[in-house]
């Protein structure tokens, strides 16, 4: 698939094409081919991760009218959180079209849906930059809200760090914390481990390329070793 393809099943023409070309560069292909025109998108992720989170919290607001604050946050984090993200990836075909070094090309797994995540967010970015907020509600609308509907169905709008501390507090009296125990490989793709702990007792260990993916991890298995699901 080339750019005007996937242009078109985005469903979004670029003025500046060279922002999409931007958003699809992974850090790691920069390490192999130092000449490629275009920067890595860590940036426009950190811009997309920003305007998404808007653009989701003010449809939520609008449609849930009598939704308190609480259950309004619970469910704008099902619809951001990277599995959903890596989902509407894959449905975009994000793979046919990113930059990736060859060595982060063979992982298939985890760590690739957290690349496409981090991919869509800066698709958003760019979108964002080229044709604006309203641009990016259309686009949205489209390819991520519909998700709403499955994670309603399904009951998945707690995360699991937030159901762990539910049940923590709740049976235990306690609120569960969270510690970095190692951190490893390079600068553009470490892996923390993260445990969760009960007071001073390590409950679980959890890995993940962000510290925020390891804690959800980490009490995703300490909600199993508890029994707590």
């Amino acid at each position: 698939m080339d750019i005007s393809d996937f242009e078109r099943r985005l469903g979004v023409s670029f003025k500046n094409p060279v922002l999409l070309e931007e958003a699809l560069t992974h850090r790691s292909y920069l390490n192999e081919h130092p000449r490629w025109k275009y920067p890595h998108n860590e940036r426009l992720e950190f811009l997309g991760d920003a305007v998404l989170e808007l653009a989701v919290s003010e449809y939520l607001f609008q449609r849930f009218p009598e939704k308190p604050e609480g259950e309004l946050t619970n469910l704008r984090a099902a619809l951001v959180r990277a599995e959903t993200l890596a989902h509407v990836a894959h449905e975009l075909k994000v793979n046919d079209v990113i930059r990736l070094s060859r060595g982060e090309a063979k992982d298939v797994g985890r760590a690739r849906d957290v690349i496409l995540a981090n991919a869509c967010e800066a698709i958003v970015g760019a979108i964002y930059l080229d044709q604006g907020f309203h641009a990016v509600k259309d686009f949205l609308r489209k390819a991520l809200l519909p998700k709403l509907e499955d994670i309603l169905v399904s009951g998945s709008v707690r995360d699991p760090k937030s159901q762990f501390q539910e049940m923590a507090q709740e049976k235990m009296r306690t609120t569960p914390s969270y510690k970095v125990i190692s951190e490893r490989g390079p600068d553009h793709a470490k892996t923390f481990s993260v445990g969760v702990y009960l007071g001073e007792t390590l409950i679980a260990k959890g890995e993940g390329l962000s510290k925020q993916e390891a804690q959800q991890e980490a009490a995703r298995e300490a909600l199993h070793k508890k029994r707590w699901q």
